[in-house]
């Protein structure tokens, strides 16, 4: 059971953001959006971009962690496109997280962004990706996201 995970990540997402769009405090928590505005996917197992058009659904719960629901397109360098769902956390000490809302470049071991990830595609080139789960650590960055991408075995 300790070695589910591979140890190396199949693929990095490097998803470039829209600003967020603050909707407010609903009976949930503070509900937000943050377009995908595109990026690059790179790895051993999947080469590709992300096409512009997806986002981030987020709700900052009233312990401040962001519980984060994603949804976009990857098109691989052959062509092939591929919907990506990914639901996922990320928290931390408030003042860690404070930084990473203004913008700023904090350490990645610092605060907690993890999600799963799960894949469909009808292109036979990748369609082994319709019968994995992921798991990917995320990074925030000013203006981007990136998650290193692991399959679980």
């Amino acid at each position: 059971m300790a070695a589910m995970l591979g140890m190396q990540p199949i693929f990095t997402i490097h998803a470039e953001l829209a600003d967020i769009m603050n909707l407010g405090r609903t009976p949930y928590g503070e509900r937000r959006v943050v377009g995908i505005l595109g990026g690059s996917v790179r790895g051993p197992k999947l080469q590709g971009r992300i096409l512009p058009g997806g986002a981030d659904w987020q709700i900052i719960r009233s312990d401040g962690a962001a519980d984060i629901s994603a949804r976009y397109t990857i098109e691989s360098d052959a062509g092939a496109r591929i919907l990506v769902s990914s639901d996922g956390l990320r928290h931390g000490p408030p003042d860690v997280m404070a930084r990473l809302a203004q913008g700023d470049s904090v350490d990645a071991s610092l605060y907690y962004f993890r999600t799963v990830m799960r894949f469909e595609t009808a292109d036979p080139a990748v369609d082994w990706l319709n019968r994995i789960l992921a798991l990917a650590r995320g990074q925030r960055e000013a203006n981007a996201v990136r998650l290193d991408v692991y399959e679980v075995e």
